[in-house]
């Protein structure tokens, strides 16, 4: 760990000064040597997964785990969009005039050196790789020990598109031990790292943020809301409400209470767990909810603070915004709520009183990703609110120095 922090820190340095071209280079070269890799990285995939499946991994994490051709697909595809937004590093903002005639503005640069732990999501090695080198940073990153051979083969790709482009290798540099000490030592070097994101489950996170000696940028659960107002047109209502918990359930975007207006709860409910029925997921609902529909689970209080990443859905009826925003308040996880609803104003408060990192007006809670905001690939999503929120992108591993451009100026 302390030759992977010296190397990091010597091609921050390098990364600092290269150009937008070479990193773009870089990146889609990465992207090809991805397409003639796809034999390989599959195959070394089918190992992982056979090896989880042995181990007794959960349906979420082997979910989580599997590539086939469609992520590699959107794994290329996210390259080439990194690779096409512009490069945040070097802008000046702000810039403006002082009595003194100096002029004084910000000018956006690297973090430097980031440390990134993640489990089982292969991908986020080559996304995590993406925006780190985009955005002229080094990175060190620790995936999880039941996807060692999916990372092993999409670092080789990475480090022949550092290579080919003419970029030190230490740019991206992926830890080969499995050894968890590794973890502890990354997190504990200020001198080589200067932040740490985590990406994965709630123990794994609160471990790092207890631990961490630099500064951690984290979300801890998705607890995501949908709120269906009374005014809400049915047919978007139940396209929303389905789609935010079916499409897929291991992510912290998916839904896992939905917030149902009590006008229309007896013309909504009986629709949405027929639709649910066809999913195979478990309801469970509060008194109101079961008085509707007799076959959800009784809800505990447990279940309005949990989040499941599983086909189970908890159901309360509400008496208008003010109840839904103070639950969301209460059993939320600040990371994405949405509201479905045709009245202005209520929209308003709405994104104005719930306290996420994304708040969504008459959508799915699965478009929290930096992906669909046209981010490229992200990071992760921060539920911090310093120094990055919602979906980390470019932006997000960045900070920004202040610039004074003077002629001679002195102070009197």
């Amino acid at each position: 760990m302390e030759r992977l922090g010296q190397a990091a820190r010597a091609a921050a340095t390098a990364m600092r000064r290269t150009a937008t071209g070479p990193k773009n280079a870089a990146l889609l070269a990465m992207a090809e040597r991805l397409t003639d890799a796809r034999a390989e990285l599959l195959a070394a995939n089918a190992r992982d997964l056979a090896r989880g499946r042995e181990s007794g991994l959960d349906a979420a994490l082997l979910e989580r785990l599997a590539l086939d051709d469609g992520r590699i697909d959107a794994m290329i595809e996210g390259l080439a969009q990194v690779a096409a937004l512009p490069d945040p590093v070097g802008e000046i903002d702000g810039l403006r005039s002082r009595p003194s005639g100096i002029q004084v503005g910000q000018m956006r640069v690297p973090l430097g050196v980031i440390g990134i732990i993640y489990e089982s999501r292969p991908n986020v090695t080559l996304e995590a790789a993406s925006l780190c080198l985009k955005s002229g940073n080094a990175c060190i990153l620790r995936g999880g020990s039941e996807a060692r051979e999916s990372n092993a083969a999409i670092a080789a790709c990475i480090r022949t598109g550092l290579l080919d482009a003419g970029l030190p290798e230490g740019a991206v540099q992926v830890v080969a031990t499995t050894d968890r000490a590794a973890v502890g030592r990354l997190i504990a070097m200020p001198e080589y790292v200067d932040v740490i994101i985590p990406r994965g489950g709630k123990s794994l996170i609160e471990r790092i943020s207890r631990e961490a000696r630099v500064p951690v940028i984290k979300h801890l659960d998705g607890v995501c809301h949908v709120y269906l107002d009374a005014t809400a047109d049915p047919e978007k209502a139940l396209a929303i409400a389905v789609n935010a918990k079916t499409h897929r359930y291991g992510t912290c975007n998916t839904m896992e209470t939905l917030l149902v207006d009590a006008p229309v709860a007896e013309a909504l409910l009986p629709r949405l767990a027929e639709a649910y029925a066809g999913h195979g997921v478990e309801l469970r609902g509060c008194e109101r909810t079961r008085t509707i529909l007799p076959e959800a689970t009784p809800a505990t209080e447990e279940d309005w603070q949990a989040e499941y990443l599983a086909p189970v859905l908890a159901i309360r009826v509400v008496d208008g915004i003010d109840a839904a925003v103070a639950h969301i308040e209460r059993y939320g996880s600040h990371h994405t709520d949405a509201i479905v609803t045709e009245h202005y104003g209520l929209a308003r408060r709405f994104m104005a009183e719930v306290d996420s990192s994304s708040v969504m007006v008459n959508a799915s809670t699965r478009f929290a990703d930096g992906f669909e905001y046209g981010l490229g690939a992200e990071i992760g999503i921060s539920t911090d609110k310093l120094h990055a929120r919602g979906p980390v992108g470019l932006e997000g591993l960045t900070t920004r120095k202040y610039i004074v451009l003077g002629d001679g100026q002195v102070r009197r």
